[in-house]
This record gives C-alpha cells, structure tokens and sequence, in this order.
C-alpha cells in the first residue's frame, strides 16, 4: 500500500535540516567531526530501529537512507526527539551508495526488512543481489560486515545463498529472533513488530566480508 503523502512534508523535513544530508551529497570524512565507527541502514522506515540501535552505542557514528522522503521525515523526527547527536539521514536510493560514499568507509551495513521482489523476473531488484553486494563491497571496510532480518523465508535464503557465493562469511543465522539467544541484544523495527504480533518469525543473519580490501 503505498504512503499518503503527510501535511506540510517539506517544512517538517526542513525543520531536520541538521540531521538530513542534501541532495547529491557525497559523504565527507568529517560529516560527524569524529573518526568513529560508520554504521548504515539501508531503508530506515520510520527511524525506530536507527534510534534504538544509535542510543545503545553512542561512540558509533549511523547514516540511515531512505528513497521516499516522507517516511525519513518520520525517522529524522523521532531522532531529533531523542536528541542524538551521532545520527545523519538522507533521501536516496541504495543505487547510488557507491557513487555517494568513498571506498571503504563503513563498518557495517544494515538491512532490515527489504522489499522481497519475490517475482523470479525482479531478482535484481533485491538489497541482497550481488549487484547491490558488489557496491557494499566497494564501501565496506575490510571484514566489514552486513546484517540482515527478514521474515521473507525465500528472501532469506536466497540472500544467505547470494552472501556466501560473493565472498561473505555467514557468522550467525537463525530463522527464528525472538526465540533464541540473538534476541537479548536485538532491536526491533515497526515492521517487526507487526510481523511478530501475527506470529510470524523472524529470520536474522550476520556475515562479514573477507578479503584484503574487499577487493
């Protein structure tokens, strides 16, 4: 279903300009002052995840993206809200990450709940498709790494197969979060929340990118 658009979008999204980076940005070394770790999540939502996982580790530097700028209005709020200072945000699609980002300057990648394409004709449409692999491989720092939840089973697999083929490790797998020693330290999304309300399982894994320079 696609997003009403919300009232007074673009004053609201303004009114976050400090934390939203601008149209065609290209991620400078100094976006944060600090050379902390970079963490990024591609396809924020509403901002949920990014600010849980930002308030739980506040020496870690998070770029959140979003294609539809009225949902990462909703995200910047909510970060705003909260005050954090190690949050930045931007309109854009995961397309152009290696064209936005330097090489090898993120330390971890964040996908949660990605659109499935589950038609066979949209496989190239997938976050976890070794064409996007192959632009995290270019902005992945060496032994970078991706984690990845969904409850799409053949999503699932399929990026599990797609990782291992491209030259990622798979450190952590489990096909049900919620019940099993991952989900201490796990921190929920809206769409996840809504998933495990209707009984669905959550399926999560971690993987790592090896190689000298990913290269």
């Amino acid at each position: 279903m696609r997003m009403r658009r919300k009232k007074h979008g673009a004053e609201r999204l303004a009114a976050c300009g400090e934390l939203i980076l601008p149209d065609g940005f290209v991620i400078p070394a100094d976006v944060f002052g600090s050379d902390a770790p970079v963490m990024l999540e591609i396809g924020c939502g509403k901002g949920d995840f990014i600010c849980g996982t930002a308030e739980k580790a506040p020496d870690v530097n998070f770029i959140a993206i979003e294609r539809i700028s009225d949902i990462l209005m909703l995200a910047a709020e909510k970060v705003a809200a909260k005050g954090l200072e190690n949050v930045r945000l931007a309109v854009m699609n995961a397309a152009l990450l290696d064209e936005r980002f330097p090489p090898h300057c993120v330390d971890r990648i964040y996908l949660n709940f990605s659109d499935p394409w589950p038609k066979k004709g949209y496989a190239k449409r997938r976050l976890t498709h070794r064409g996007f692999l192959e632009k995290y491989r270019k902005i992945l720092k060496e032994n970078g790494s991706l984690f990845l939840k969904t409850d799409d089973l053949p999503l699932f697999e399929f990026s599990a197969e797609e990782l291992t083929e491209f030259g990622f490790v798979i450190t952590d797998m489990t096909n049900d979060l919620h019940g099993s020693v991952y989900a201490k330290d796990n921190v929920m999304t809206e769409y996840e929340r809504n998933f495990s309300s209707a009984g669905k399982k959550i399926n999560m894994l971690r993987a790592y990118l090896k190689g000298e320079n990913n290269e």
